[in-house]
């Protein structure tokens, strides 16, 4: 007569958090097989039981132990930590069997008990980080080979999971998450929340909240899991929070809500959902099918004396006029450029027309604009490079709204750098920063300061910084002081964190 053979998974170690069904089968089984670390968290519910134990590495020989103990007519179990269908022995034990000739019809019955996963009791401990789309990935090369796990990590990371890394260091494997996190910071921020826990639910539990670019800097072992949010995730009072994308359809802080019950799964409230995007393969086929002809598109473009030269020549206005002619349109803005619109079928040579006589040629709309003052007509030109590295860098940007940044070469700011998206005034030889300025309507304000003396060779990667998590993370025609507000964070600058405003001497 053949025995039966549970293979169970008994959660983070905590009786409390085993299921009832996990309890059921240890009492119902002759023989408890486990790692002797596991064996030792549940020995009070195991006394009196025939205990097979091994240590690390022994995980064949353990499920070759229950399928021979179970052929011998007794009733095993073969314990995980956590679940044992995520990185316990579930697989293994159905794998031996399998090499041993076992059919589920004929052969001995096998029951898995699920359990609580790593991943789940220590979400739970962090606040709620996996609410969103997660995945697991163990560091552990043991068993796959390094390249496949970096490529899972580097999928992962650009796919935007959130990601719970489990087995991330050891004695000897020291070097497996010093390459994972240099592979994350390829695609999210170093200020994205991180979670460590060691130990759920066990008598040395410990819990850190951390980011992507810190996390190295604590403690982490074989015991540890680490959890890493994604774009959105974020952190208050200390948990670790990724919304779930309510916010796009509901007002959390209202009682009555936008759309009534019946037209919240409309096509028409959800513009993101895929019946509304088309396939590339159709687009690509539509261009290709489409009869060529000669068309005219309407071209759109800001076009001023450059980032800092506020003074046009002759030759300029003249070429500009002559290109544009009676048909086209020149509107002058406060932004210090003139907006140009025409018909044309020659977009790029119009371009090249205006760049050749020393314009300045930007695309309008929803991209990166640079609104920066004369620095006294060049007198204070200290701040120029800077100002014209960010342009080139990032001038005409595609982002969820305009982003204006304002850029004053002195402290005195006259051309209202603090009042735009992005502030930077140039101060004793160093930047100050200001986000979330408003420059119209009857609640204009001033943006936040939120940091002072930014090392010259510091700002275009802070500021890339504040530009990669608006585009990744803004609602589309969201502004940047409204994204700043929801986000509470950006660019590891924290909304309503201000700082005391300098006053500048005249003439600074």
């Amino acid at each position: 007569m053949m025995g039966k053979l549970f293979v169970v998974g008994f959660g983070p170690g905590s009786v409390d958090h085993m299921t009832k069904r996990a309890r059921e089968a240890i009492e119902e089984s002759d023989v408890i097989v486990g790692y002797k670390t596991y064996v030792d968290l549940i020995k009070d519910i195991i006394r009196g039981k025939e205990v097979i134990s091994t240590g690390m590495t022994e995980e064949v020989s353990r499920a070759q132990e229950g399928v021979k103990q179970a052929e011998r007519g007794k009733n095993v179990a073969v314990i995980s930590s956590g679940d044992a269908g995520l990185y316990g022995m579930a697989g293994l034990v159905y794998e031996v069997l399998i090499e041993n000739g076992w059919h589920k019809e004929t052969g001995i019955e096998v029951e898995v008990i699920p359990g609580i996963s790593a991943i789940h009791s220590c979400a739970a401990l962090l606040g709620a980080p996996i609410m969103h789309d997660a995945c697991t990935i163990s560091l552990s090369d043991h068993l796959t080979p390094w390249h496949v796990i970096a490529k899972r990590i580097e999928a992962a990371a650009a796919a935007d999971f959130v990601i719970a890394l489990y087995n991330p260091k050891s004695g000897r494997r020291t070097q497996q998450i010093v390459e994972a996190q240099r592979i994350l910071l390829t695609y999210r921020s170093p200020h994205t929340p991180v979670g460590l826990v060691k130990s759920a639910y066990r008598e040395r539990q410990h819990v850190v909240l951390t980011n992507i670019g810190d996390m190295l800097e604590h403690d982490i072992g074989m015991l540890t899991t680490v959890i890493i949010g994604n774009s959105s995730t974020f952190v208050h009072d200390g948990l670790m929070i990724t919304p779930r994308g309510y916010e796009r359809k509901y007002n959390l802080s209202s009682a009555v809500q936008p759309l009534k019950p019946h037209e919240r799964l409309r096509p028409e409230a959800e513009p993101w959902a895929l019946t509304h995007v088309r396939s590339l393969a159709e687009e690509a086929y539509e261009k290709v099918a489409a009869p060529k002809k000669q068309t005219t598109e309407r071209l759109e473009v800001a076009v001023s004396p450059g980032i800092a030269k506020k003074t046009w020549e002759p030759e300029q206005m003249v070429q500009l006029a002559r290109i544009v002619g009676e048909q086209g349109t020149i509107t002058y803005t406060p932004d210090h450029y003139f907006k140009v619109t025409m018909e044309t079928d020659r977009a790029d040579e119009v371009v090249r027309a205006l760049e050749q006589v020393g314009l300045t040629v930007a695309p309008v709309g929803d991209v990166f604009v640079m609104k920066a003052c004369d620095f006294c007509d060049g007198e204070k030109k200290d701040a120029i490079p800077y100002a014209e590295q960010l342009y080139k860098q990032f001038g005409g940007m595609k982002l969820p709204k305009e982003l204006r940044v304002g850029f004053n070469g002195c402290g005195m700011a006259c051309y209202g750098a603090v009042h735009e998206d992005i502030g930077i005034v140039y101060r004793k030889g160093a930047f100050d920063l200001f986000l979330g300025g408003k420059t119209v309507g009857r609640n204009a304000h001033p943006g936040q300061l939120v940091a002072e003396g930014i090392h010259p060779d510091d700002l275009v990667e802070t500021i890339a910084r504040i530009i990669a998590q608006y585009k990744e993370e803004g609602y589309a025609n969201e502004r940047f002081h409204k994204f700043f507000e929801r986000k509470k964070e950006v660019g590891g600058f924290v909304c309503g964190q201000t700082k005391n405003v300098e006053p500048a001497a005249c003439g600074e």
